[in-house]
């Protein structure tokens, strides 16, 4: 089968011709209009008879013309049957009526003498695999084809489609419209902040101005007026003290210490009680605050602080040497300031290295922090070791635990037995108090100043009796001795043991207030309290002093009633 294309329906098609190359080099075609050509006489051949030269193959398969007459099967005809002529007028090379072709005859369509042929419109055709004719448009006005109508654009009423710069409009509006809300947001945020930074500084301001109050450091306040509790009386200021014995067990010797806890100005203290403080036995006789120790008990000891200083002790912790060590080594060492080379108590030969150097924030053993607590140099005085012990002391507080359970069980783990009526559990819940205290900053170590004789001093003792322990001193209770405390102004240093003794007889209690500066002619008797002047004028009646020298005055701390002996004073007439 022959695959050559021919346009058309295949009845009487016309040949083609080349009119020009596409973009690939291959050649377009158009069919040529079709041309009459002349007849040929054919002669007629039998069904059987086969192709000649001239009907052969030669004939132009794409020449115009009548095609040779169909052969038919009727005996009376005498048509020849072609196998390869069909019995349609169809031939798909072409048109025509016979295999003869005139001369000068174009196999492709074209005769011998004739030019190019016109073209045809509407015949343009195009071979398989190549792109078909273009469409030439139709100018306005010009007559379309059957069934084709005439559209004009003033016909129409196109839809507006959005196109990108209608979208770029509209993003536009929108970042505008985003713009200006980010901005009023901003703003918004803006005032926000303004006014939370404003709530912050004003909480910072007030914070730090409470704290400043709190602590007294405000300009024009006092310190004590600035502090908790500090419009409360002293006297109505409610304290919880503990009073300690440090016992040297390896050298002998006791110090004192009152370890204080003021629960109305949250302030803690530690009071350091000299030896040779004053106090008065059991029977009334003058005794030392060493020798009440070893005599007396901690029971006889305390009640006599009782009555000197004018204060309320709760319990009384006797501390040995050894359970101190046991404790510092508890509460992992402390840190202190030591103000002096300890040498090591243990060495044998002279020139070791001290156990205890001197300087800031020296951590101490326990081994060390006794030996630094108890070390007193050749030729110190007393209170220089006492003060050391004081060192020691808030140091052990400061690393000892502020929770309670934690301090309780730090203190029964030393295994002390403790004098009634403290238990080992008040003593822990006490010291966790102080030890919260001392971490806090609000903690303080003072020494009670004593008088080389053992007295007190209205003058210099009053910043700690008063301030510290309560200011003034205790009611005495019902059926217990009057204390009166007697100065000395006679200018007769014998007068002082003279009037002691009278008033011991008399059932006083004698505290010895000293030996005035200077003389003084007149005698006084004073008392603080009005219910104290019933006191004060038996004072004076058993001193053999006159009812006039009995006045409302300042009475020494610890005692009831105050006498100042004067040049008056006859100690044969009491």
């Amino acid at each position: 089968m022959n695959d050559r294309y021919d346009a058309g329906d295949g009845y009487g098609a016309a040949p083609y011709e080349i009119v020009g190359y596409d973009e690939y080099g291959r050649p377009v075609y158009q069919q040529v209009p079709a041309q009459q050509a002349p007849q040929a006489q054919q002669t007629p051949r039998s069904a059987y008879e086969p192709y000649t030269q001239q009907q052969g193959y030669g004939y132009d398969p794409y020449a115009t013309g009548q095609q040779p007459p169909v052969p038919s099967y009727d005996s009376g005809q005498q048509q020849a049957y072609d196998p390869y002529v069909a019995q349609s007028p169809y031939n798909p090379y072409g048109t025509g009526t016979g295999t003869q072709h005139p001369a000068g005859y174009d196999p492709y369509g074209q005769a011998a003498t004739s030019g190019q042929q016109p073209r045809v419109a509407g015949q343009t055709a195009y071979i398989p695999q190549q792109a078909g004719p273009a469409e030439q448009p139709k100018a306005v006005g010009e007559p379309r084809d059957e069934g084709e109508r005439d559209y004009r654009t003033e016909q129409f009423a196109f839809v507006e489609e959005p196109d990108g710069d209608s979208e770029d409009v509209i993003d536009w509006l929108n970042f505008t419209e985003n713009r200006t809300e980010r901005r009023e947001e901003a703003k918004r945020r803006a005032r926000s902040r303004l006014i939370a930074l404003v709530v912050v500084l004003a909480l910072v301001a007030a914070g730090g101005v409470g704290y400043l109050w709190y602590a007294g450091k405000l300009p024009g306040l006092s310190s004590s007026a600035a502090k908790p509790g500090a419009a409360t009386p002293v006297a109505a200021q409610k304290r919880d003290v503990i009073v300690v014995h440090l016992h040297n067990t390896d050298k002998g010797g006791t110090s004192t210490a009152l370890l204080v806890d003021n629960t109305t100005t949250k302030q803690g203290s530690t009071v350091l009680l000299p030896n040779n403080l004053a106090l008065s036995d059991d029977s009334g006789a003058t005794t030392t605050l060493a020798k009440s120790v070893d005599d007396d008990g901690s029971s006889g000891t305390r009640d006599q602080l009782d009555t000197v200083l004018g204060t309320s002790i709760q319990g009384t912790w006797r501390l040995d040497t050894p359970y101190l060590q046991n404790l510092v080594d508890l509460v992992g060492n402390i840190d202190i300031d030591t103000n002096t080379d300890v040498p090591d108590p243990d060495a044998k030969k002279k020139g070791t290295e001290p156990l205890v150097h001197k300087g800031s924030q020296q951590t101490l053993s326990g081994k060390m922090a006794v030996a630094y607590a108890t070390y007193r140099a050749s030729g110190e005085n007393e209170n220089a070791q006492l003060e050391r012990f004081g060192q020691v002391m808030q140091g052990v507080l400061r690393k000892l635990s502020s929770d309670q359970s934690s301090a309780i069980t730090t203190v029964q783990t030393l295994a002390q037995i403790l004098d009634p009526p403290l238990t080992d559990k008040d003593l822990g819940a006490f010291l966790a108090k102080l030890a919260d205290l001392a971490k806090s900053g609000q903690y303080k170590t003072a020494l009670l100043p004593v008088r080389t004789d053992g007295t007190l001093s209205a003058q210099t003792s009053d910043s700690v009796v008063k301030d510290i322990l309560g200011g003034t001193a205790k009611s005495p209770a019902a059926g217990s001795a009057v204390r009166v405390s007697v100065q000395n102004a006679t200018g007769v240093k014998d007068d002082t043991e003279k009037a002691r003794v009278v008033l011991l007889n008399g059932g006083f209690t004698f505290l010895e207030g000293g030996t005035a500066s200077g003389t003084q002619a007149a005698s006084k008797v004073l008392y603080a309290n009005a219910s104290d002047k019933a006191n004060a004028t038996e004072v004076a009646k058993t001193l053999g002093l006159p009812a006039g020298s009995v006045a409302k005055g300042t009475v020494s701390s610890g005692a009831d009633v105050s006498v100042v002996l004067g040049q008056d004073y006859k100690p044969s007439a009491s």
